[in-house]
């Protein structure tokens, strides 16, 4: 279900850290670990530190009313929720919970159920069990509860595997998965979890046949997920990330540790629509930070974003691709007025990126549109487009068809950041240092009407994309309209691009 990475080769292919932001202080970098057991060092962290090594306790005695279950009865907990009314608290008993030695056997909540972990208690599927929680009932809670070492499918996960709505996980650890620890339903409340070494995704926000509303992801720690390294196993699937969000309208992603996964850090990818992004701690994940792609109006601001990419951005060099494959990375994305949101732009402020390879790409593929072979989300189109079977010629080649086809790179505001780059930190010494917006040169199908320089003149300079008023430390070049189109600051700055004003520039990292 994912889409593949764009990249030129595809085409030819709160307070306090306002505060941070605004004096121009910054944390010390220190080697990336796969599982930190102390705190990150910069003020983002207030809330998820932490999370994984040291959870909330749950509580150690049966709330009055709650049914117990007991850890040595195989399949107590499926059991007694099959036999006690909706709206019932469970509470585990300490220990390794297990249910029956069957792949679909699971656990199948109603409607109001809460599940209440009691400190050390476990629900381990033995490398057995599919599915942990599942089924359609709303308003189902899991607390203080280790779900681990279930066996989900790709793109399948193991709590709230059928994306009923309205759940909360909190205080939760699920971790050791394969496939995705969670999914996702309308209105669902992820608090202060650690969504730990999954195989495929931490979570993945994608519901069946439907958008997913009202999504809160807040003060969780999610680390070292895409473990079977998917996009190795099926090179291009575009299937792994932190987390994966896919036609999410509003969505909260507030207070996360989100660091060290292999792959992206968050992803949002086709049809999202109204995300705030804030406060969150992004740092050593292989590839992008965070990844915003054919979607729509968005802030990102006040966030840490340190020492992402070194991974996937290394291999691009190493194999001489140029494209400047970005640690934020927005791929044909932007704002849009006409789809009600927070926002009509896609800002991204108050930010300090800190020694990442690269910095921030807008990119818009010439060749991907509605109804193009190109478009690897098959049968999806733009928000703006119901019927993808209109977008074809000769309707698609006048207005306004020819906008709306096409999810565009638009309206981007990128202001009062802070970038700073060490090469001696990142170890390189060339082609890591770059912020770009840019296309390709349109070439297929043949029908289409995005032939040759049309999309990368539109992206460059008639859609509102625009740098300024940063702070820059180190060595940083600019690339626009195409790779091979390398600046220096000055020539950023003037005609035709004139991007950055009010900007400074230092040459020395630091301060």
């Amino acid at each position: 279900m994912g889409i593949k990475r764009r990249h030129w080769a595809l085409a030819a292919a709160p307070l306090t850290l306002a505060l941070l932001v605004m004096t121009g202080c910054q944390s010390t970098p220190d080697a990336p670990a796969a599982e930190p057991t102390t705190a990150p060092s910069t003020p983002t962290a207030r809330s998820v530190a932490r999370v994984c090594a040291k959870p909330a306790a749950g509580p150690a005695e049966a709330p009055a009313g709650a049914v117990t279950v007991d850890p040595a009865v195989v399949g107590d907990l499926a059991a007694k929720t099959k036999s006690s009314p909706a709206n019932t608290t469970f509470w585990l008993r300490p220990g390794k919970h297990r249910l029956e030695p069957d792949r679909y056997a699971q656990v199948m909540p109603k409607k109001g159920n809460r599940y209440l972990g009691a400190p050390g208690a476990v629900l381990d599927g033995r490398k057995i069990n599919q599915y942990a929680f599942g089924g359609t009932a709303r308003d189902v809670t899991i607390s203080h509860l280790t779900v681990q070492r279930f066996v989900a499918p790709n793109n399948e996960g193991v709590v709230n595997h059928d994306m009923a709505d309205a759940w909360v996980i909190e205080h939760a650890k699920i971790q050791y998965n394969s496939g995705a620890g969670l999914m996702a339903g309308a209105r669902q409340q992820v608090r202060a979890s650690c969504l730990r070494n999954n195989g495929q995704y931490g979570m993945n926000a994608y519901k069946t046949g439907d958008s997913i509303r009202g999504l809160v992801v807040e003060d969780n720690e999610i680390v070292g997920n895409n473990t079977d390294d998917w996009e190795r196993q099926r090179p291009g699937c575009g299937c792994t990330g932190g987390i994966k969000f896919w036609a999410v309208n509003g969505a909260d992603i507030h207070g996360n540790w989100v660091h060290d996964n292999h792959g992206a850090g968050l992803w949002a990818d086709n049809n999202n629509n109204d995300f705030r992004i804030e406060g969150n701690l992004l740092e050593a994940n292989d590839g992008a930070a965070l990844m915003y792609e054919t979607s729509y109006n968005a802030v990102i601001r006040n966030n840490t974003i340190r020492r992402n990419n070194w991974v996937e951005g290394r291999e691009y060099a190493a194999r001489g691709d140029d494209f400047p494959y970005a640690t934020v990375y927005v791929s044909e994305a932007g704002g849009e007025p006409r789809i009600p949101a927070r926002t009509d732009k896609l800002e991204i402020y108050r930010n300090v990126l800190e020694n990442n390879w690269n910095g921030i790409t807008l990119w818009e593929n010439a060749d991907r549109f509605c109804n193009s072979s190109a478009n690897t989300s098959t049968g999806y189109c733009t928000l703006l487009v119901k019927d993808t079977a209109r977008c074809a010629r000769p309707a698609i080649a006048t207005a306004p068809l020819y906008a709306d086809c096409r999810w565009k790179t638009q309206r981007v505001d990128i202001h009062s950041n802070r970038f700073v780059l060490d090469t001696s930190v990142v170890k390189c010494t060339a082609e890591c240092g770059r912020m770009a917006v840019l296309a390709n040169y349109g070439t297929y199908p043949d029908w289409s009407p995005y032939k040759g320089k049309r999309v990368a003149e539109a992206i460059t300079h008639k859609q509102h994309n625009r740098w300024h008023d940063n702070v820059y430390r180190g060595r940083w070049s600019f690339v626009a309209e195409d790779p091979s189109r390398e600046l220096d600051s000055g020539q950023w700055q003037v005609m035709p691009y004139q991007q950055d004003a009010g900007s400074t520039f230092d040459p020395v990292a630091g301060g």
